[in-house]
């Protein structure tokens, strides 16, 4: 049954029983390679399931540490991880979970000069990081190079997602620049309720996982907004920008050396 060994047929049998993946999707999953950036709140959810999933090879990019309040949301990290590099207790955890899946760790800053080899290598890549810079980095990146991507964000209760695959807009069709520096706080500042990474994580893990079986609806052309207060969802559309920089009809931006990752993420001066 598409390559999969007696133990795989046992540890992915509710895959394999549903027609909408089966054997074949299941070998699809494990033939996939998917780049998470990202080893934190998003990241973690995001790992575990993949992992748990099937998918053959994830690739882990973070140059963080495990602090202890990290925590409180960040799971696949435990207490004897502090101190430790991300990437090296996600890569333990997946070991754990499942011996299918290669891990592929990246002890780096995703940057100008890193990002465009780094996704070279990976079918998908999920932004799983918590400042600006990052995300558009990642979005003009995939972008440019044809890479589909899924965006996460969380902020206290509240949480976001969407999922750009080429044919469609791109993060700065949503955003076309970074608010101004400090609008905005970070976790760190403002707090996040801890099970609301949870949330948004598994859905952009639901999304890698359609991606890669060519089933279902993403969210192309939708942000998802998740209230967790309210507990309620809403959909907000996102339609091409003729004058997006990046996939507009006249782009200025061909490259990521023609942008500015800082500040408001904007072009180059």
């Amino acid at each position: 049954m598409a390559d999969l060994d007696p133990e795989q047929l046992d540890r992915y049998s509710r895959h394999v029983i549903m027609d909408d993946v089966g054997p074949e999707g299941q070998a699809a999953l494990l033939d996939a390679r998917v780049l998470v950036v990202g080893a934190g709140g998003l990241g973690a959810p995001v790992l575990q399931y993949l992992a748990a999933a099937g998918v053959g090879t994830l690739g882990i990019v973070d140059d963080d540490v495990v602090e202890r309040s990290n925590l409180q949301r960040q799971v696949i990290h435990g207490d004897d991880d502090v101190g430790r590099p991300k990437v090296d207790s996600a890569r333990d955890f997946i070991a754990q979970l499942n011996p299918d899946v290669a891990v592929e760790t990246h002890e780096t800053r995703l940057d100008a000069e890193n990002v465009d080899d780094l996704i070279a290598d990976y079918d998908i890549v999920v932004d799983a990081s918590d400042n600006f810079a990052t995300r558009f980095l990642v979005s003009d990146a995939c972008t440019l190079a044809g890479v589909p991507f899924s965006h996460g964000a969380i902020y206290r209760f509240e949480g976001q997602v969407t999922t750009f695959s080429g044919e469609g807009p791109c993060y700065r069709c949503l955003f076309p620049e970074a608010p101004p520096e400090g609008a905005v706080p970070d976790c760190a500042t403002a707090g996040v309720l801890g099970v609301l990474p949870g949330t948004i994580g598994n859905i952009q893990a639901t999304e890698v996982v359609k991606l890669i079986l060519g089933e279902g609806e993403t969210l192309e052309g939708r942000l998802l907004v998740y209230d967790a207060s309210g507990m309620s969802f809403e959909e907000v559309p996102v339609a091409p920008r003729s004058d997006c920089p990046v996939c507009g009809d006249e782009p200025a931006i061909e490259a990521v050396a023609e942008a500015s990752y800082e500040g408001r993420c904007s072009l180059s001066d």
